[in-house]
């Protein structure tokens, strides 16, 4: 959420941020939202000049009475008051909650480098890292190499639960744990401390840490009650402090948070419909950082070079991009997104990385103050970052290692998470499926 103060005084640069952005809708909104404050202002200043007529008219018929004089005119005013009072109170309260929803949907203020442009096709790559698989061979997709490994069941998976649903078998499912505990480890020995928060928050501290007008449209709402299932553990690890005064010395708080996420969009992505790219469930581990203000741009840097490391790790062709402003979210800042190489030739989204600055830490009213007791110096700022999600990083794997049999050589580093196996070659099915 953006300062009332930065919209009062500097409304031009509000309005160029918002059309660097591509979005007419919200700078329609930045001029209700204007109108708003002006009117809230208007009525603060209205009520505040009744409640002193009101103390000033109790004076003057005190006054009055103890002159023996007529307190009438005086009496019938005062009794008109209480009535006006109200009815001020109640459309100041109506006009300030409508402030609060417009300043709630108005994005983000954007670092001077993020590149300008209008969609993702003006993304800028700022990094580049491995080669591009060379086969022998005509390279399969993981939803063809997982089905005849006997590793993923998607049509079970949809029979169960409709499409965007699957099993995971054998090794596959040993891989989705391999990988989640491949990330943890590697950010425990850098200091994050590990959260497994709640699998569902209430709507309130959802609207803490994003614009749900934009994406209450994706996420599932528990019926009966204010809840919803979260999407990513980013969600329910910012609202973690909602509320709260932290010391200055005791940030950054670094946080890598594990659990399933769920969303209702499925969206169309060619071939990549079908498989894990897009599906209503899957694992993520995520890294989150509470942090000063004047941390959290090299912190910025610290969670991509840590996801870099684990991409790395994995041996996996990626790219880097630095998000233009037609195509970051309301939320941040800046934001990096990380593509890895696919087997139709096409680099596609494995994880993104944000610098919220204040912004979701004044939705979600977190401070700091310099010392105890001193009061609140200011908002701190909150980063976000994908470590691994598991079912995108086991589509590279499945793609980018995959050998002229059929089969997938697992990388090093998730063998010891996986007993040892070294090649996934259906050899684990039981089942006879």
């Amino acid at each position: 959420m953006l300062d009332i103060k930065l919209i009062r005084e500097k409304p031009d640069i509000v309005r160029e941020n918002i059309a660097r952005r591509h979005d007419p809708e919200k700078l329609e909104l930045l001029d209700r939202v204007i109108e708003t404050d002006l009117k809230w202002r208007e009525l603060t200043q209205r009520v505040n000049e009744l409640r002193r007529r009101r103390n000033v008219v109790s004076s003057e018929i005190g006054r009055a009475m103890k002159a023996g004089g007529d307190a009438s005119s005086l009496r019938a005013e005062a009794a008109e008051i209480p009535s006006k009072l109200s009815e001020l109170e109640s459309l100041m309260s109506i006009n300030q909650e409508q402030l609060r929803d417009g300043l709630m949907r108005l994005p983000n203020m954007l670092h001077d480098s993020v590149p300008y442009g209008r969609d993702d096709h003006d993304n800028v790559v700022v990094k580049t890292w491995g080669k591009k698989p060379e086969f022998g061979f005509i390279p399969k997709g993981h939803a063809e190499l997982a089905s005849s490994l006997g590793v993923a069941d998607f049509e079970r998976g949809a029979k169960a639960a409709g499409s965007g649903f699957y099993y995971l078998r054998n090794e596959l499912a040993l891989m989705n744990h391999a990988i989640q505990m491949y990330a943890v480890d590697f950010l425990l020995k850098r200091g994050y401390s590990l959260i497994e928060p709640p699998y569902m928050i209430k709507r309130s501290a959802y609207e803490g840490v994003t614009d749900l007008a934009d994406f209450e449209s994706v996420m599932y709402k528990v019926d009966g009650e204010d809840l919803y299932l979260i999407a990513t553990s980013e969600h329910a690890m910012g609202t973690m402090l909602q509320d709260e005064t932290l010391l200055a010395e005791s940030l950054p708080i670094k946080l890598v948070g594990v659990s399933p996420c769920f969303r209702r969009e499925i969206g169309a992505h060619g071939k990549y419909t079908k498989g894990l790219f897009r599906v209503h469930q899957f694992h993520k581990v995520e890294q989150f950082i509470f942090s000063l203000p004047e941390q959290s741009w090299g912190l910025h840097e610290e969670l991509q070079r840590n996801c870099e490391q684990l991409y790395e790790g994995l041996g996996l062709h990626y790219r880097v991009v630095n998000v233009c402003t037609g195509d970051i979210g309301s939320i941040a800042a800046k934001k990096y997104d990380t593509e890895v190489w696919m087997a139709d030739g096409e680099f596609r989204e494995i994880g993104s990385n944000s610098n919220c600055t204040d912004y979701q830490a004044r939705r979600l009213n977190v401070k700091y103050r310099l010392k105890e007791g001193a009061p609140p110096e200011g908002f701190v700022h909150t980063l976000n970052n994908t470590a691994l999600a598991s079912s995108r990083t086991m589509i590279a794997v499945l793609e980018q290692h995959q050998q002229e049999d059929g089969t997938i050589s697992v990388p090093k580093a998730l063998q010891p998470y996986m007993g040892g196996v070294k090649v996934i070659d259906g050899s684990l099915n039981r089942l006879g499926l």
